[in-house]
Parts: C-alpha cells; structure tokens; sequence
C-alpha cells in the first residue's frame, strides 16, 4: 500500500475526527481458487489474498462511542454505543464495523469505543469478500490497539462470528481466514475444521500464465434466502447420512451415499458437490506441489459445472464467462464466491490474455449484458498494520 494512500486516509480521518488516527491498517479482499460452499460443511477451500483492500484509519476512545465513516458510502459520520450493540439491529453497512466491536466485547474483550474511516478497493457485491476485508481490518485495528493479543485465524473466528449472528448472513470460515491468514505470491490450502493452513506457492507469472477475475456486474447479498438454503439443505444431508459434516464423506464413499438418500433428490445434488469439491481441492494441492499448474484447469472447469448443475447457483453471465473464455482458448475457468453473480476466475497463458478479454466483453455485448470488470489477480499480502 503506497504512502500517498495511507497518508491521504490519516488525513481524512483527522478532518473528520479532529485529530490523527492512532494508525492505519489494511485487509484484502479473496479469490477462491477451488473449494466451492465447503467451508461451512467442514472442508477444504484454497483461496488467495488479492491487492485490493480495505483500509481503516482507526483511534481507541474510552467513553463507549463508536463513531464510522466509510469514504465509499454517502452519509456523514455514524454514531452508535458499544454496550447498547444489537445482532439484527442495523441493516445498513455500518453492521459490520460494529459487528466486530460486538463480537470481541461478547468474548469478554475490553473494547470501550473507536472513532474508524474507512476506504476500499475491494469491488463490492462481486464475490470476492468486500466485507470479509472490512471486518478483518478493523478486528486487527482494534486487536492491536487494545492489545488484545489474538492471532489472525482468532480474528477470522471473530469476524464470522460477527458475520453470523449480528449482520445475520450464514457465511462460512474461508473470506475471513483468507483475508487475515493468506501470504503474497501463495494459495492458502485450509482445512476449515480445524483451521490448519498450508501455503501453497503459486506464482502464475513465472510460469507464463497469468489468472483473471471477471466481475460480471451482477450482484449478490449472502444474508438473502438462497445461501441460507443451500446450507440448510447440506446440514439436512449430513443428518440423513449420520455424520457432523459433509466433509466426512469420503470421496470413494459417494455413490453408497447418494443411495442412502433416496429420492431426496435436492439434497443429493448438494451432497455430490461438496464431496466431489472437496476432492477437487486435494487434487489441485496435489497438482501445484508438483508444479502442474497448467494440469488444474479441467479441475477448475469441472468445479464450475458442479456449481452450475449440483448446486444451482451460477447464472447466465458466470455461464458465458466460461463457455467463451474455454472457447477463446483459457487453460480453466470457472465461477468463484458464493454465486448468483459477483466474479468468475480465467487461467490462461499470458499470450492469451488479451484475446481472451476481448472476447468475453464482445460476448456480453452480444447478449446485452453489463459490461464487464476484467483484472488480473496476483497473490498478495493478508492483513497487515500500515502505519
């Protein structure tokens, strides 16, 4: 992050505030590689840190005010009390800044207030965990500044808690683990039972491959039904099947699986997607430690029809993403985040780059889409104090 930024946001803070921020701190928005809705059935994901960021300017108060302000929302200054902090009581996004003092004070952490700005380049509604990014970097603000002395995965465990029950959107454990946890020029392999991490180096450039995120411009909101029924209907299949979780279903075990559960056809579908995502995840590991990473393209593929068909939650704008970048000649492709539109993730040579975004924009012209965000994503830094 250069110095004019974080300059020019101590030097909002102090005009809104009166006085300068006791320090400046950063948090990255995510792109999932593969692992597709597994983090909430106790699997695997791989996602890595993105250069863009939330960026909170942040001083500690004593009196039990919070006060907000978001460079990127219209309004002026927020005012809320930290002891009067309510899950479901803010709709605005102001839930989750607030969500995060929340969630530490119910941990029994001894947050008395904050004055926070904040500004982002995380493109919001895209699926690439915007918010994720501004909880996380006002959980390290406030951890640092209070001394607190919880450790990222902590933060993470905070944030969805926040996530969870104050804004009310059933998020699983991998945007805010990444956005704390991941490391420049890596993919973080996660196991979201327990939290253990591996980083996995992955740096495209070297290889003359470069990976695209496409922002169809369609957006989404998680704390709507359709996230909420996916997951309902994967905790339903993990009770039918007598396991915690979904990710206990072995791979070699899914069709005796699917025969258990009979024509609940819907929650079949649900079932075959994490088992069959989870493996997806173990073979592209697999794949990158031997320095395949050309070979996790038909993987990447294979997950964006699992999603499209078993899951149901891609649409027509993710769809033609794929079709034309495969047809354009990208090594993989496939839809990434929690769907119904935000982004989808090309691979492809770094010859191939521009004939590829040519022509996916001409095909949404075609079709009378949106124009779409087309951006390179370079594996970068996790959350981090910047002044």
């Amino acid at each position: 992050m250069s110095e004019p930024v974080v300059g020019g946001v101590a030097e909002r803070f102090k005009e809104l505030y009166g006085a300068e921020p006791e320090g400046v701190w950063a948090a990255p928005g995510r792109v999932n590689l593969i692992g597709e809705h597994t983090d909430y059935n106790d699997g695997f994901v791989m996602p890595f840190a993105l250069p863009h960021v939330t960026v909170v300017a942040v001083s500690r108060r004593e009196d039990g005010v919070l006060r907000l302000h978001s460079e990127d929302v219209e309004g002026g200054v927020v005012e809320l009390r930290v002891d009067e902090l309510n899950p479901g009581s803010d709709k605005n996004w102001t839930a989750y800044p607030a969500g995060v003092a929340w969630a530490l004070r119910d941990a029994g952490h001894p947050v008395t207030g904050a004055d926070i700005h904040l500004t982002s380049t995380v493109p919001s509604g895209a699926g690439l965990s915007s918010s994720a990014a501004l909880e996380v970097a006002v959980a390290l603000a406030l951890n640092d500044l209070y001394e607190l002395g919880l450790k990222g995965w902590q933060l993470a465990r905070l944030c969805q808690r926040a996530e969870n029950v104050y804004v009310g959107a059933p998020v699983g454990i991998m945007d805010q683990t990444a956005s704390a946890c991941c490391t420049a020029g890596h993919a973080l392999f996660l196991d979201t039972r327990d939290l253990s991490q591996q980083q996995i180096p992955f740096d495209l450039a070297a290889e003359g491959m470069r990976l695209l995120v496409v922002d169809t411009q369609v957006k989404h909101e998680h704390s709507t039904g359709e996230y909420g029924k996916r997951r309902a209907g994967c905790e339903k299949g993990a009770a039918l099947l007598g396991v915690e979780a979904l990710r206990d279903v072995p791979y070699d075990g899914l069709d005796a699986a699917l025969a258990r559960l009979g024509n609940e056809e819907e929650v079949r579908r649900l079932v075959r997607h994490i088992v069959t995502e989870n493996h997806r995840v173990e073979q592209t590991v697999a794949l990158l430690e031997a320095g395949e990473t050309r070979a996790i393209g038909p993987v990447l593929v294979e997950g964006h029809a699992s999603l499209r068909d078993d899951f149901r939650i891609s649409c027509p704008e993710l769809d033609l993403v794929v079709d034309t970048a495969l047809s354009a000649g990208a090594i993989g492709a496939r839809m990434t985040g929690g769907g119904f539109g935000g982004s989808a993730i090309v691979l492809a040579e770094t010859t191939d780059v521009d004939t590829i975004t040519k022509a996916v924009r001409e095909a949404f012209a075609a079709a009378g889409f949106t124009a779409p965000r087309v951006f390179e994503a370079v594996p970068s830094a996790g959350a981090r104090r910047l002044s």
